[in-house]
């Protein structure tokens, strides 16, 4: 028998980190995968813009001062379009997402049913909105943890 398989986080990681590849952001690409309590996908997402709204009209740009001329009024994050494009009730599920949720993902991740967020960067740890997510997401008993580095690398499955 194989032994050198990789683990389900690994796995469903591995889907979220090829979904945030979909990602036509120049500076943040995100993925995520809902997987249900039976280990099978039932959502995946990644950022962008909106369906009917051209990437060539609105801007990618991350000018926090020049809000409108900037992505941040109108992408969607990987988190609500996994949420979105799921197959089922995300009652129990586990989201696998590249980076910890803001506090606007966090918010619907804790609507929809989620329990449990499995992420490997934490880009914004100690900022306001990762706070907020954090105390949120305790208080609503969703549980998350870092997951340590995957043993294959993307680059290596290409070859």
């Amino acid at each position: 028998m194989k032994q050198d398989y990789i683990s389900w986080d690994e796995y469903f990681m591995g889907v979220a980190l090829l979904s945030c590849l979909r990602s036509k952001d120049p500076n943040t690409h995100v993925g995520a995968c809902i997987v249900n309590p039976k280990k099978r996908i039932v959502g995946i997402g990644y950022n962008g813009f909106p369906y009917g709204c051209s990437d060539e009209v609105f801007p990618w740009t991350n000018q926090k001062d020049d809000y409108l001329n900037s992505k941040y009024p109108y992408v969607v994050h990987a988190e609500p379009n996994a949420i979105l494009n799921s197959t089922c009730s995300l009652e129990g599920c586990t989201m696998y997402v590249t980076l910890f949720p803001c506090n606007e993902c966090a918010k619907l991740i804790i609507q929809s049913g989620i329990r449990e967020i499995v992420f490997m960067d934490e880009k914004y740890c100690g900022n306001e909105s990762d706070i907020a997510s954090k105390k949120m997401l305790d208080a609503a008993g969703v549980s998350y943890r870092k997951m340590k580095m995957m043993k294959i690398q993307l680059e290596e499955v290409s070859q």
